[in-house]
């Protein structure tokens, strides 16, 4: 028997089950900063935290297994996670948890890579994907954002490490793009 991969059905759909939970991702992120802000509620927060790791996984997987990975799938994901890393760390840098240079850099980062993006939208037919480091990357960072949240007191060095990670897998992530961006500007 012949395994046929089956082609996606619609690439240009909007409304599908994967890209409204990555919608749904985006928006918890505001209850997610409001359950931080009592510390009665961290129960409440790392049931947000999983809901949204997980939500993360199920998108992805949700769309391809409808063969509905779409053009919006395709930005929705990444700026839902984004969205979330954004509102999370802005109320930690505000709080005095976090370095400014972690939020800086990230924020700096999305719209370099989003910039770009945007301009091959509008100009070309190259949509970009999000690269495999960039997944490693968003991940080590939610995981580093997840021990300044809730630090671990047998390893105080721990959330300061993880940043350093996840900041070098950024980076590596980021040339990965900039290495796509060009290539596809030296053939349009």
């Amino acid at each position: 028997m012949v395994n046929k991969k089956i082609k996606i059905t619609d690439p240009t759909r909007i409304l599908t089950l994967a890209n409204l939970i990555s919608l749904m991702r985006a928006l918890l992120g505001l209850p997610l900063v409001y359950s931080m802000q009592n510390p009665g509620w961290q129960n409440y927060t790392f049931f947000l935290i999983l809901i949204i790791v997980l939500s993360d996984v199920a998108d992805g997987w949700v769309a391809r297994r409808a063969h509905a990975v779409t053009h919006m799938g395709k930005w929705l994901d990444p700026a839902a996670d984004f969205a979330v890393i954004l509102f999370v760390s802005s109320y930690l840098v505000l709080m005095g948890k976090l370095p400014a240079w972690f939020y800086i850099f990230y924020l700096v980062r999305f719209i370099a890579i989003a910039i770009p993006a945007i301009y091959f939208i509008n100009h070309t037919n190259f949509i970009l994907s999000s690269n495999w480091w960039g997944k490693w990357a968003i991940g080590v960072s939610t995981i580093a954002i997840f021990f300044h949240i809730f630090p671990v007191n047998a390893l105080p060095w721990l959330p300061n490490a993880s940043l350093y990670v996840a900041s070098i897998l950024l980076v590596v992530s980021w040339a990965q793009y900039l290495k796509t961006f060009y290539y596809h500007y030296r053939i349009n």
